[in-house]
């Protein structure tokens, strides 16, 4: 019986982890102001998170991929608007959890 509290405990404990990563990473979206121009279910300046993740579902090298855009900003993929490199005082960290957390999106 014990054991059946201690898988119930982690269980709960990583689904915790796991909607604090959310809101995390939903707080980095926004304090880096990445919001001013994608939306999650909306089309803003920049492509709709849900369309990203989509149109990468099925691509095993996205988050390498993404991370890399999103560091160094880039155009021609969703339409002539550039998107701007990210500051350095974003950490590679935040952006890692950033496009973990948009690639979730689907």
């Amino acid at each position: 019986m014990k054991t059946r509290y201690l898988i119930a405990m982690i269980a709960a404990l990583s689904v915790s982890s796991l909607a604090f990563a959310a809101d995390d990473a939903e707080a980095l979206f926004t304090k880096n102001r990445c919001s001013n121009c994608h939306k999650v279910d909306s089309k803003g300046v920049g492509p709709m998170l849900k369309d990203i993740a989509a149109k990468y579902a099925t691509d095993k090298s996205a988050a390498a991929t993404l991370e890399k855009k999103v560091r160094s900003g880039g155009s021609g993929v969703w339409g002539s608007m550039p998107m701007p490199r990210t500051p350095d005082s974003v950490s590679d960290a935040d952006i890692k959890a950033l496009v973990a957390w948009v690639l979730s999106h689907k």
